[in-house]
This record gives C-alpha cells, structure tokens and sequence, in this order.
C-alpha cells in the first residue's frame, strides 16, 4: 500500500499564492480615481471586444485583471447578486462593499479549497451620494479585502502605478486632467507606450439612476491631442 505525499500547510498555502501572483503578474494594470465630477476607472487594453471594465449596478463598477475568463465568471456572479438584492429588497441595499464582502468569501473559498486558485483580483468602486466620496476596494486572489481611498489599483504593475499616482494626482482634478494624469501615471509605471487604452466613468453629474458611461476612442484621442 502507497502512502500518499505530505506536504505542509503552510508551503501548500506558499505554492498556491505563488502560483495566482505569477498569474496576476501578467495581466494588465487597471486604476480607479476619484476626480471632481466621480470616479474614473483605465486599462490598459488592446481589445475592443474584451472588457476588464463594467457596469454592476446604478452606481457600481467592477473591474477584473488576470485570466478573462476567471474574473468573467466572478462579474456574472456579481451583477446576478446585485440584481437579486436589489429585487428582494431595495435598490439602496446594493452596495460596494456588500458585493466585495461576497467576492471575498468566494475567492477565499475557492483559494482554500479548490485544487487551483484564481488568477485574478478584482476591483468594485461605488459612486458616492450627496457630496461624500467614492467607495473602491480590491479583492485579491486569496479573499483578502482592501478598503482604499481615491486611488485604487490592480493588475501586473499595481505597485509602481499606485506610487505614480499617490505622487502626482489630485482628487479635485477636472475629467481631462484626471485622463491624463492616469495616462501618464501608467505609462511612468510600464516604461513602454501602452498599448489601446478602456476607460469608463461614474458620472456624478448623470441625471437618473445610471451614472456608468463608457468612454469611446475618440473621445479619450481628442483628450490626448
């Protein structure tokens, strides 16, 4: 009779966060700022067709770097329990931080127990009500929860790109200044040209429930000119 291999906890717990760190490392950076009219969310992104960046809900956004199908998976599931809450109950019982709570759970789940973890972290930021600031978390490949403020980054060079942004950007800054002062953090953070860019913002100023607007190409090329 075979024994089966030992291996202990803690380098099991060791090999798993390797393995999703080099997962993530790969992925394309995405940051979400606060700026005077709401919050602003850009990626880097070649891909016309393969968002990183969406609506959840009136006020919600989500955000996924990392393997595309993983964090896919993770932004049905998120705007599916948005959408039941908000039918049980009340639209205002849909909130950021409800949503990253449950993304926690599930991620740190999924870290523990499943035989591979997920390559991904995610971000959720929520438009604030009546003149009080945003709401922006990321949650990371293991569950872990993090309450930011103004600056929220994830993705392959989250590090170098929140220090360029914690330097150089202020929250007061109008929608132009705040495109380009990303634009430029990003490009400090990769030293390279970037790629295609998909930006998208929560409009303080939209009239109606609904404040998640895409931003097209041209409009970012004629910020950029």
């Amino acid at each position: 009779m075979s024994l089966p291999f030992y291996v202990p906890p803690e380098q099991l717990v060791k090999d798993r966060a390797e393995y999703a760190r080099k997962g993530i490392a790969r992925g394309r950076s995405i940051a979400a700022v606060e700026f005077g009219q709401g919050l602003l969310l850009m990626a880097e992104n070649p891909s016309r067709t393969l968002h990183k960046i969406s609506e959840v809900y009136d006020r919600i956004a989500f955000a996924g770097a990392g393997k595309f199908n993983e964090f896919e998976i993770l932004r049905k599931a998120g705007i599916r329990h948005a959408d039941v809450m908000g039918y049980l109950y009340s639209r205002e019982d849909v909130t950021a931080i409800a949503l990253a709570n449950a993304f926690s759970q599930t991620l740190g789940s999924i870290f523990t127990h499943e035989l591979k973890p997920y390559e991904v972290e995610v971000m959720i930021v929520e438009l604030g009500e009546n003149d009080h600031g945003g709401r922006l978390f990321k949650v990371s490949y293991d569950g872990t929860l993090y309450d930011e403020r103004q600056v929220c980054v994830i993705g392959g060079q989250a590090e170098a790109l929140t220090e360029a942004l914690r330097s150089s950007y202020r929250a007061d800054a109008g929608f132009e200044d705040a495109i380009r002062a990303v634009a430029q953090a990003f490009a400090t953070a990769e030293g390279r040209a970037i790629e295609g860019w998909e930006a998208a913002i929560l409009d303080a100023t939209a009239k109606g429930r609904r404040t998640f607007r895409r931003l097209h190409e041209a409009e970012l090329e004629a910020v950029f000119s």
